[in-house]
This record gives C-alpha cells, structure tokens and sequence, in this order.
C-alpha cells in the first residue's frame, strides 16, 4: 500500500491518495481519498477484495494516525 498527498482548494484541506496494490501485477486493488487518519487507513482495507486481505503485507513510514 501506498499513499500520497495533495490539497484541493487550498493548502489547508489536505487529501491523501491511499492505494494498495499486487505485487506481482501491480494492478491498483484498493483505493481510498481522505486524510491520514486510522478511519481511512480501514477505508482502504474495506475496498480491497477479501482475496487480498488474506494475505496482505503492509509497510508504512511509522506515522501516528489519528
């Protein structure tokens, strides 16, 4: 999984781009736009297929969600 940002409007409304994606194929299999909290983190998990969620590996940059 990944994640990016950018703002919409204005600087001050940040919107990061949650993607989880096959290694294999690199196919885009989970997709959330939010912010960086814990409730889009599960946003992201519920849109990916339950295939995946079985068995998904997930790294991050060790930032605190709120």
């Amino acid at each position: 999984m990944d994640e990016l940002w950018s703002f919409v409007d204005s600087k001050g409304n940040q919107q990061w781009v949650w993607l989880a994606l096959d290694a294999q194929t690199r196919e885009i299999v989970g997709v959330h736009i939010g912010d960086r909290s814990a409730v889009s983190a599960q946003y992201l998990w519920n849109s990916m297929p339950p295939v995946y969620r079985q068995c998904a590996v997930i790294y991050t940059d060790h930032v605190l969600c709120l």
